[in-house]
């Protein structure tokens, strides 16, 4: 850890007012202060018991007094986590009933402008196109309360999981045919290479969908021209791996460590692609750990990325 880094975690009035805590329900701050509490009476109490080994009430009588003043700090710094975990909670649920609100209106949104677009007799080129326009508007809206709500069953743990037998080489080649279009007006070449035999694995067909959305999504989106996304599924002893391949903008080094945190974007990928809320990955790797999986990634600025995850056949 960095010099500066280490300054700023011991910069307490920063954390306070970072988490909107007074300086006595800090824990950063009282951790800190107990250490210190701890320490200096210790060799009080070294030096006293020295000095007075005759009379060995007053040891006692410091001993306690040092226990009561650590356990009423204690207790302040149970009480500043336990406002935290409140605040935490109210946020997610917050989140939970926001989105869950939003998501009718939205859905009668795109309900209507299909209608509309049906009626191709009495809408001029001009006036498909701004449908078009504000259906795709409405669909990144509908993706984004759509990631806010997963994250807060994740932060809540009730992600609610389904896991059934399906073939994942099947959901792969069904996605491969829905990003055919994107890939080609991309510019892209996009490839799948799957291993013969690949046995069903137990996971919820929609979670496993919403990853491989993320990955080949962004695999597609964070290429600058012409390049070539690669998608390989194989069987490696008891697991199954997924590869996503890409030759785009890479992650630079600095980024790497901070890739699956939630609303982070690296920021050679803000240059080229300015929409985005940093959840995609947070979700995904939330998904394949709730499932006993794994996921990771190897990349190179410049160079490209691959990302992968692999599931427990059993």
């Amino acid at each position: 850890m960095s010099f500066r880094k280490i300054s700023e975690q011991l910069n307490f009035i920063k954390q306070c007012r970072k988490y909107h805590l007074s300086l006595w329900q800090c824990p950063s701050f009282l951790i800190v202060l107990i250490g210190l509490i701890t320490i200096s009476p210790m060799l009080g109490t070294y030096l006293i018991a020295v000095k007075y080994t005759n009379q060995p009430e007053i040891v006692a009588l410091i001993v306690i007094g040092v226990t009561t003043i650590l356990t009423i700090i204690s207790y302040f710094i149970i009480q500043g986590f336990e406002k935290l975990a409140e605040a935490n909670q109210l946020k997610s649920e917050f989140v939970n009933i926001v989105s869950h609100q939003l998501r009718t209106p939205l859905t009668s949104i795109k309900w209507t402008i299909n209608l509309m677009m049906k009626q191709t007799d009495h809408l001029s080129e001009k006036q498909l196109e701004k449908l078009e326009t504000i259906k795709a508007s409405n669909q990144r809206m509908t993706d984004l309360v759509n990631d806010l709500l997963n994250v807060s069953r994740i932060e809540q743990g009730k992600l609610g999981l389904r896991p059934e037998k399906i073939s994942l080489k099947e959901v792969i080649q069904d996605l491969i045919k829905d990003y055919l279009p994107l890939a080609k007006a991309s510019n892209i070449n996009l490839s799948l290479e799957i291993d013969k035999n690949i046995p069903p694995i137990s996971i919820d067909p929609q979670g496993i969908k919403v990853v491989l959305q993320n990955l080949i999504d962004n695999a597609i989106r964070y290429i600058k021209n012409k390049g070539q996304v690669k998608i390989s599924l194989k069987r490696e002893g008891g697991l199954i791996k997924c590869h996503v391949q890409d030759n785009g903008v890479g992650i630079p080094s600095g980024d790497q460590s901070k890739i699956f945190k939630k609303f982070f974007r690296s920021r050679n990928i803000m240059k080229y692609q300015t929409e985005g809320t940093g959840l995609g990955l947070f979700i995904s790797k939330s998904i394949i750990e709730a499932s006993g999986g794994k996921i990771g990634f190897k990349s190179r600025e410049d160079k490209g990325t691959t990302f992968w995850f692999e599931i427990p056949i059993k």
